[in-house]
């Protein structure tokens, strides 16, 4: 299934196309799949080139360590995430390695890192998934993460199915269009909430 975003301004097929499905194929990653996404994450931007952002993986091929990863979600992103091909944890790291001095701009990359990762998946025919949904704690224990990363986000990785093989609720939610706020909502000019425009 595709469902490319409907804009109003041409930008490229590789935006239009990122989406973030809940059906997936239950079809593990190959391991140049994966290391294609990871270095795509490799070479985003951040701040001082500090590269703050973490990902635990685990292939759906190594059923101990997915069934692992699987339970860091909260049980509405589980129902539908076992059947992706791959899982990630993403973490950032809060503080510079350069002077521990706190690095605020952490989240920030990590994001631009996982962004990278989503747009390499659609571009090789996958798409990925981004969950706020998860047990930081959990993850804490099972893992046992240092205090200076935080537990952000999963991402289900992997190739679309039919949301016929979703449960009802969510194959409606995977069917209905896309929406996005009008950038004049949210780009400002001048004074904060003065509205963009584009017109002359």
């Amino acid at each position: 299934m595709e469902k490319p975003a409907p804009t109003l301004a041409p930008i490229h097929s590789l935006i239009q196309h990122r989406w973030s499905p809940r059906a997936f194929k239950p079809i593990a990653l190959t391991a140049p799949q994966t290391h294609t996404l990871l270095e795509a994450a490799r070479w985003s931007a951040s701040c001082f080139n500090e590269q703050p952002w973490r990902f635990l993986i685990a292939n759906r091929d190594q059923s101990d360590a997915f069934d692992t990863m699987l339970q860091c979600l909260v049980p509405v992103n589980r129902a539908w995430a076992q059947n992706a091909g791959l899982l990630l944890l993403a973490f950032a790291h809060t503080r510079f390695q350069r002077n521990d001095k706190p690095n605020r701009h952490a989240h920030h990359d990590l994001g631009l890192a996982a962004g990278q990762l989503a747009l390499q998946a659609t571009a090789m025919g996958l798409q990925a998934h981004m969950m706020a949904g998860i047990d930081i704690e959990h993850i804490k224990a099972t893992y046992q993460v240092p205090d200076d990363f935080d537990p952000l986000s999963a991402i289900a990785v992997g190739t679309p199915d039919d949301p016929a093989s979703l449960s009802a609720d969510l194959a409606e939610r995977e069917r209905a269009p896309r929406e996005r706020r009008e950038i004049n909502s949210f780009c400002f000019s001048g004074d904060f909430d003065k509205p963009w425009s584009s017109k002359p």
